[in-house]
Protein backbone atom coordinates (compact mmCIF):
# COMPACT_ATOMS: atom_id res chain seq x y z
CA UNK A 1 0.00 0.00 0.00
CA UNK A 2 2.76 2.29 0.84
CA UNK A 3 4.29 2.07 -2.95
CA UNK A 4 0.23 2.43 -4.42
CA UNK A 5 0.58 5.50 -1.99
CA UNK A 6 4.06 6.85 -3.55
CA UNK A 7 2.55 6.16 -7.33
CA UNK A 8 -0.58 8.25 -6.59
CA UNK A 9 1.66 11.48 -5.04
CA UNK A 10 4.02 11.35 -7.93
CA UNK A 11 0.81 11.53 -10.14
CA UNK A 12 -0.74 14.17 -8.39
CA UNK A 13 3.06 16.13 -8.47
CA UNK A 14 3.17 15.65 -12.28
CA UNK A 15 -0.85 16.84 -12.74
CA UNK A 16 0.04 19.79 -10.42
CA UNK A 17 3.12 21.00 -12.40
CA UNK A 18 1.24 20.49 -15.60
CA UNK A 19 -1.52 22.78 -14.69
CA UNK A 20 1.12 25.31 -13.49
CA UNK A 21 3.64 25.51 -16.71
CA UNK A 22 -0.23 25.60 -18.74
CA UNK A 23 -0.88 28.55 -16.35
CA UNK A 24 2.50 30.23 -17.28
CA UNK A 25 2.18 29.22 -21.06
CA UNK A 26 -1.36 30.66 -21.32
CA UNK A 27 0.24 34.35 -19.56
CA UNK A 28 2.88 34.14 -22.00
CA UNK A 29 0.53 33.83 -24.92
CA UNK A 30 -1.38 36.56 -23.93
CA UNK A 31 2.08 38.90 -23.53
CA UNK A 32 2.98 37.78 -26.68
CA UNK A 33 -0.41 38.35 -28.54
CA UNK A 34 -0.34 42.01 -27.10
CA UNK A 35 3.50 42.94 -28.11
CA UNK A 36 2.12 41.59 -31.85
CA UNK A 37 -1.05 42.75 -31.85
CA UNK A 38 0.20 46.58 -30.37
CA UNK A 39 1.98 47.84 -33.89
CA UNK A 40 -1.07 46.70 -36.03
CA UNK A 41 -3.46 48.66 -33.48
CA UNK A 42 -0.94 51.68 -34.00
CA UNK A 43 -1.11 51.63 -37.54
CA UNK A 44 -5.06 50.78 -38.09
CA UNK A 45 -5.82 53.30 -36.12
CA UNK A 46 -8.44 55.95 -37.72
CA UNK A 47 -9.75 59.18 -35.96
CA UNK A 48 -13.39 58.49 -34.55
CA UNK A 49 -15.37 60.95 -33.08
CA UNK A 50 -15.74 60.26 -29.67
CA UNK A 51 -18.15 61.86 -27.37
CA UNK A 52 -16.56 64.23 -24.86
CA UNK A 53 -17.23 62.27 -21.94
CA UNK A 54 -15.54 59.17 -23.69
CA UNK A 55 -12.82 61.61 -24.40
CA UNK A 56 -11.79 62.43 -20.59
CA UNK A 57 -12.03 58.98 -19.66
CA UNK A 58 -9.63 58.04 -22.16
CA UNK A 59 -7.60 60.85 -21.55
CA UNK A 60 -7.67 59.82 -17.61
CA UNK A 61 -7.37 56.34 -18.38
CA UNK A 62 -3.63 56.80 -20.62
CA UNK A 63 -2.81 59.38 -18.00
CA UNK A 64 -2.97 57.65 -14.73
CA UNK A 65 -3.24 53.99 -15.50
CA UNK A 66 0.11 52.28 -16.41
CA UNK A 67 0.45 50.62 -19.61
CA UNK A 68 0.61 46.60 -19.76
CA UNK A 69 -1.64 46.57 -16.83
CA UNK A 70 -4.16 44.56 -18.47
CA UNK A 71 -1.99 42.01 -19.37
CA UNK A 72 -0.33 41.88 -15.40
CA UNK A 73 -3.76 41.80 -14.72
CA UNK A 74 -4.42 38.66 -16.54
CA UNK A 75 -1.20 36.85 -15.46
CA UNK A 76 -2.04 37.79 -11.53
CA UNK A 77 -5.40 36.44 -11.57
CA UNK A 78 -3.75 33.07 -13.77
CA UNK A 79 -1.71 32.68 -10.61
CA UNK A 80 -3.96 33.35 -8.01
CA UNK A 81 -6.16 30.79 -9.89
CA UNK A 82 -3.28 28.31 -9.72
CA UNK A 83 -2.68 29.39 -6.26
CA UNK A 84 -6.20 28.81 -5.45
CA UNK A 85 -6.48 25.26 -7.03
CA UNK A 86 -3.48 24.43 -5.28
CA UNK A 87 -4.95 25.38 -1.62
CA UNK A 88 -8.48 23.56 -2.37
CA UNK A 89 -7.37 20.73 -3.64
CA UNK A 90 -4.95 19.75 -0.73
CA UNK A 91 -1.73 20.16 -2.84
CA UNK A 92 0.18 22.93 -0.49
CA UNK A 93 2.41 20.60 1.14
CA UNK A 94 3.03 18.97 -2.11
CA UNK A 95 4.10 21.96 -3.92
CA UNK A 96 6.36 23.07 -1.74
CA UNK A 97 7.82 19.49 -1.06
CA UNK A 98 8.27 19.85 -4.85
CA UNK A 99 9.75 23.20 -4.92
CA UNK A 100 12.19 22.29 -1.73
CA UNK A 101 13.32 19.14 -3.92
CA UNK A 102 14.26 21.90 -6.75
CA UNK A 103 16.02 23.91 -4.39
CA UNK A 104 18.61 21.18 -2.92
CA UNK A 105 19.09 19.75 -6.13
CA UNK A 106 20.28 22.79 -7.13
CA UNK A 107 22.25 22.78 -4.06
CA UNK A 108 23.35 19.39 -4.73
CA UNK A 109 24.65 20.02 -7.98
CA UNK A 110 27.21 23.06 -7.00
CA UNK A 111 28.68 20.79 -4.45
CA UNK A 112 26.50 21.00 -1.39
CA UNK A 113 25.49 17.13 -1.54
CA UNK A 114 25.88 15.57 2.07
CA UNK A 115 28.63 13.03 1.40
CA UNK A 116 29.19 11.99 5.35
CA UNK A 117 27.10 11.61 7.80
CA UNK A 118 28.45 10.99 11.46
CA UNK A 119 26.32 9.86 14.59
CA UNK A 120 27.25 9.78 18.10
CA UNK A 121 25.06 7.92 20.92
CA UNK A 122 23.04 5.83 19.35
CA UNK A 123 22.09 2.38 20.78
CA UNK A 124 18.34 1.40 20.61
CA UNK A 125 18.22 3.64 17.20
CA UNK A 126 19.64 2.63 13.69
CA UNK A 127 21.21 5.47 11.88
CA UNK A 128 18.71 5.06 9.01
CA UNK A 129 15.30 5.63 11.81
CA UNK A 130 17.79 8.71 13.07
CA UNK A 131 18.00 10.14 9.96
CA UNK A 132 14.42 9.20 8.83
CA UNK A 133 13.59 10.86 12.14
CA UNK A 134 15.46 14.11 11.38
CA UNK A 135 13.92 14.44 7.82
CA UNK A 136 17.16 13.73 6.30
CA UNK A 137 16.99 11.51 3.26
CA UNK A 138 18.76 11.71 -0.16
CA UNK A 139 17.77 14.36 -1.57
CA UNK A 140 18.52 17.03 1.60
CA UNK A 141 21.45 19.07 0.97
CA UNK A 142 23.48 20.84 3.68
CA UNK A 143 23.12 24.43 2.80
CA UNK A 144 19.29 24.18 2.90
CA UNK A 145 19.32 22.10 5.80
CA UNK A 146 17.80 23.49 8.73
CA UNK A 147 20.40 21.80 11.70
CA UNK A 148 17.73 23.70 14.50
CA UNK A 149 14.53 22.10 12.57
CA UNK A 150 16.20 18.32 12.41
CA UNK A 151 17.13 18.82 16.25
CA UNK A 152 13.36 19.64 17.25
CA UNK A 153 12.04 16.34 14.77
CA UNK A 154 14.64 14.44 16.69
CA UNK A 155 14.34 15.15 20.52
CA UNK A 156 9.91 14.75 19.66
CA UNK A 157 11.24 11.55 19.56
CA UNK A 158 10.82 9.48 22.91
CA UNK A 159 13.65 7.69 22.98
CA UNK A 160 15.78 10.79 22.51
CA UNK A 161 16.28 13.02 25.51
CA UNK A 162 18.62 15.53 24.14
CA UNK A 163 20.38 15.93 20.31
CA UNK A 164 22.87 18.48 18.71
CA UNK A 165 23.07 18.86 14.89
CA UNK A 166 26.14 20.77 13.08
CA UNK A 167 26.71 21.14 9.78
CA UNK A 168 30.28 21.04 8.63
CA UNK A 169 30.80 22.42 5.15
CA UNK A 170 30.42 21.73 2.54
CA UNK A 171 29.15 18.07 2.89
CA UNK A 172 29.49 16.70 5.94
CA UNK A 173 26.35 16.21 9.17
CA UNK A 174 27.23 15.36 12.57
CA UNK A 175 24.72 14.18 15.05
CA UNK A 176 25.22 13.71 18.98
CA UNK A 177 22.05 12.17 20.48
CA UNK A 178 21.22 10.79 24.64
CA UNK A 179 19.05 8.01 24.38
CA UNK A 180 16.99 7.12 27.63
CA UNK A 181 17.23 3.71 28.71
CA UNK A 182 14.62 1.09 28.77
CA UNK A 183 13.61 1.13 32.28
CA UNK A 184 10.29 -1.02 32.60
CA UNK A 185 7.16 -2.62 31.32
CA UNK A 186 4.07 -0.57 31.62
CA UNK A 187 0.31 -2.77 31.52
CA UNK A 188 -2.60 -0.03 31.26
CA UNK A 189 -5.72 -1.06 29.95
CA UNK A 190 -4.82 -4.07 29.19
CA UNK A 191 -1.81 -2.83 27.03
CA UNK A 192 1.87 -2.99 27.49
CA UNK A 193 4.38 -0.88 26.58
CA UNK A 194 7.99 -0.08 27.61
CA UNK A 195 8.82 3.16 29.11
CA UNK A 196 11.41 5.29 30.72
CA UNK A 197 12.51 5.80 34.29
CA UNK A 198 10.16 8.93 34.30
CA UNK A 199 7.26 7.34 32.86
CA UNK A 200 7.88 8.32 29.05
CA UNK A 201 6.58 5.31 26.78
CA UNK A 202 9.53 4.75 24.42
CA UNK A 203 7.51 1.68 22.73
CA UNK A 204 4.08 0.77 22.20
CA UNK A 205 4.89 -2.72 22.74
CA UNK A 206 7.32 -5.07 24.56
CA UNK A 207 10.00 -6.81 21.57
CA UNK A 208 11.37 -9.65 22.75
CA UNK A 209 14.72 -7.73 24.32
CA UNK A 210 12.89 -6.14 27.06
CA UNK A 211 10.90 -9.27 28.44
CA UNK A 212 12.96 -9.21 31.38
CA UNK A 213 12.37 -5.79 32.64
CA UNK A 214 10.29 -4.99 35.55
CA UNK A 215 6.28 -5.09 35.40
CA UNK A 216 4.05 -2.12 36.95
CA UNK A 217 0.59 -2.18 36.56
CA UNK A 218 -1.86 0.55 37.22
CA UNK A 219 -2.42 4.32 36.76
CA UNK A 220 0.28 6.95 37.53
CA UNK A 221 2.55 3.48 38.04
CA UNK A 222 4.71 4.83 35.18
CA UNK A 223 5.86 7.99 36.99
CA UNK A 224 5.87 6.37 40.02
CA UNK A 225 7.73 3.31 39.61
CA UNK A 226 11.32 4.82 39.39
CA UNK A 227 10.89 5.21 43.31
CA UNK A 228 9.23 2.25 44.13
CA UNK A 229 11.40 -0.36 42.36
CA UNK A 230 14.25 1.54 44.04
CA UNK A 231 13.09 0.53 46.98
CA UNK A 232 11.85 -2.67 46.44
CA UNK A 233 15.61 -3.22 45.16
CA UNK A 234 16.55 -2.70 48.86
CA UNK A 235 14.75 -5.73 49.94
CA UNK A 236 16.09 -8.88 47.33
CA UNK A 237 14.82 -11.38 48.86
CA UNK A 238 10.80 -10.15 47.73
CA UNK A 239 12.27 -8.26 44.58
CA UNK A 240 13.48 -11.24 43.06
CA UNK A 241 10.37 -13.59 43.49
CA UNK A 242 8.33 -10.52 42.71
CA UNK A 243 6.38 -10.62 39.23
CA UNK A 244 4.39 -7.50 39.02
CA UNK A 245 4.42 -4.29 40.93
CA UNK A 246 0.32 -3.04 41.28
CA UNK A 247 -0.11 0.25 42.08
CA UNK A 248 -3.87 0.54 43.35
CA UNK A 249 -5.82 4.00 43.34
CA UNK A 250 -2.70 6.07 42.53
CA UNK A 251 -1.85 5.58 46.30
CA UNK A 252 -0.68 2.59 47.12
CA UNK A 253 1.40 -0.88 45.65
CA UNK A 254 0.40 -4.39 46.02
CA UNK A 255 2.89 -7.14 44.64
CA UNK A 256 2.02 -10.17 42.70
CA UNK A 257 4.88 -12.66 43.47
CA UNK A 258 5.74 -15.43 40.70
CA UNK A 259 3.90 -18.20 42.69
CA UNK A 260 0.94 -16.44 42.47
CA UNK A 261 0.99 -14.92 46.11
CA UNK A 262 -0.60 -11.23 46.32
CA UNK A 263 0.60 -9.27 49.00
CA UNK A 264 -1.00 -5.50 49.73
CA UNK A 265 1.22 -3.02 51.30
CA UNK A 266 0.15 0.01 53.19
CA UNK A 267 0.47 3.43 51.94
CA UNK A 268 2.61 4.73 54.08
CA UNK A 269 5.95 3.21 55.78
CA UNK A 270 6.67 0.57 53.04
CA UNK A 271 10.37 -0.02 53.37
CA UNK A 272 9.59 -1.47 56.93
CA UNK A 273 6.76 -3.81 55.48
CA UNK A 274 9.01 -4.93 53.11
CA UNK A 275 11.41 -5.54 55.84
CA UNK A 276 9.10 -7.60 57.85
CA UNK A 277 8.12 -9.78 54.65
CA UNK A 278 11.62 -10.93 54.77
CA UNK A 279 11.88 -11.69 58.37
CA UNK A 280 8.67 -13.67 57.98
CA UNK A 281 9.81 -15.33 54.78
CA UNK A 282 13.41 -16.06 56.86
CA UNK A 283 11.64 -17.67 59.93
CA UNK A 284 8.63 -18.98 58.48
CA UNK A 285 9.02 -19.22 54.96
CA UNK A 286 6.13 -16.98 54.42
CA UNK A 287 6.54 -17.39 50.69
CA UNK A 288 6.51 -20.63 50.54
CA UNK A 289 2.99 -21.70 52.25
CA UNK A 290 0.03 -22.39 51.33
CA UNK A 291 -1.69 -19.14 51.24
CA UNK A 292 -2.82 -16.71 48.46
CA UNK A 293 -3.36 -13.26 50.21
CA UNK A 294 -0.99 -11.05 52.79
CA UNK A 295 -2.77 -8.12 53.91
CA UNK A 296 0.03 -5.63 55.41
CA UNK A 297 -2.19 -2.17 55.29
CA UNK A 298 -2.87 -2.05 58.82
CA UNK A 299 -0.09 -1.15 61.02
CA UNK A 300 -0.56 -3.04 63.97
CA UNK A 301 -1.69 -6.57 62.08
CA UNK A 302 -1.04 -8.53 59.48
CA UNK A 303 -4.18 -10.97 57.97
CA UNK A 304 -3.49 -13.96 55.63
CA UNK A 305 -5.51 -15.77 53.38
CA UNK A 306 -5.28 -19.06 53.02
CA UNK A 307 -6.01 -20.77 49.52
CA UNK A 308 -9.44 -23.01 49.42
CA UNK A 309 -8.02 -26.17 49.41
CA UNK A 310 -5.67 -25.01 52.56
CA UNK A 311 -9.18 -23.21 54.02
CA UNK A 312 -11.16 -26.37 53.77
CA UNK A 313 -8.69 -29.08 55.59
CA UNK A 314 -8.73 -26.10 58.37
CA UNK A 315 -12.25 -26.53 58.45
CA UNK A 316 -12.30 -30.29 58.47
CA UNK A 317 -9.46 -30.44 61.21
CA UNK A 318 -11.34 -28.07 63.48
CA UNK A 319 -14.59 -30.15 62.99
CA UNK A 320 -12.48 -32.95 63.90
CA UNK A 321 -11.41 -31.83 67.20
CA UNK A 322 -14.60 -29.97 68.20
CA UNK A 323 -15.97 -33.14 67.85
CA UNK A 324 -13.39 -35.13 69.74
CA UNK A 325 -13.86 -32.88 72.16
CA UNK A 326 -17.80 -33.40 72.44
CA UNK A 327 -17.33 -36.87 72.88
CA UNK A 328 -14.36 -36.68 75.41
CA UNK A 329 -17.16 -34.67 77.41
CA UNK A 330 -19.73 -37.18 77.15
Amino acid sequence: MDGGGRLARSLRLLRLRADLLRAAAIGAAILLRERLAAPRRASAAVPVKRPEDADRLTAFVEKYVPRRVGVAATVLILIGSAGLGVVKGGHLGEVIEALSDARNAVANVVGFRIVNVAIAGRKQLTQDEILAIGGVNGRSSLLFLDAAVVRDKLKANPWIAEATVLKLYPGQLQIDITERSAFARLQLDGRLSVIADDGAVLEPYVARRFISLPLVVGNGAGTRAKDFLALLAQYPQVSSITRAAILVGERRWNLRLKNGLDIKLPEHDVGNALATLTRLDDEDRLFSRDIVAVDMRLPDRLTVRLSEDTAKAREELFKDKKTKKKAGDA
